[in-house]
């Protein structure tokens, strides 16, 4: 399970370290060091590959002939990248990816319970700020979902 914010710098290659917390979530939930990547709106999207797995396998169990169906594939599978923790627990972002989230040097990583997400610290502290006020309502939300 991914939880927590960690904020991280990402060098000039584009490596990001990913946390310890997180780092030991995948080793001991996945037992694997493999992620899949995708740009969503506002940041990278960090699946562990068993995850991604799943909703691949759901995906794939929809018509692929269903236009729906065939533009998700295009616009969002089409985007997933892998990528692997090196010895000293990073991952690299390619240019296209860090370009499209925004991300220089001072990013965030935010948990998701099944994936994590990579932010432009600036974006996600704007983020957090204006979404605040709607926590209460979420609760509210969720908790009618039998959370």
């Amino acid at each position: 399970m991914f939880r927590g914010r960690f904020h991280h710098t990402m060098d000039p290659k584009g490596r990001v370290s990913i946390p310890a917390k997180f780092r030991d979530a995948l080793e001991r939930d996945y037992g694997e060091k493999r992620l899949v990547v995708v740009p969503n709106d506002h940041c990278l999207e960090v699946h562990p590959f068993k995850e991604w797995g799943r909703i691949e396998d759901k995906v794939r169990a929809l018509s692929q002939l269903d236009p729906e169906v065939q533009k998700f594939n295009r616009l969002y599978i089409s985007r997933a990248m892998d990528a692997t923790l090196d010895g000293q627990g990073r991952i690299q972002i390619v240019p296209e990816y860090r370009e499209r989230a925004g991300l220089t040097k001072d990013v965030v990583l935010v948990g998701g319970v099944r994936k994590f997400e990579i932010w432009n610290r600036e974006r996600w502290e704007e983020y957090d700020r204006t979404n605040q006020p709607e926590l209460r309502s979420l609760f509210e939300k969720i908790s009618s979902m039998g959370v």
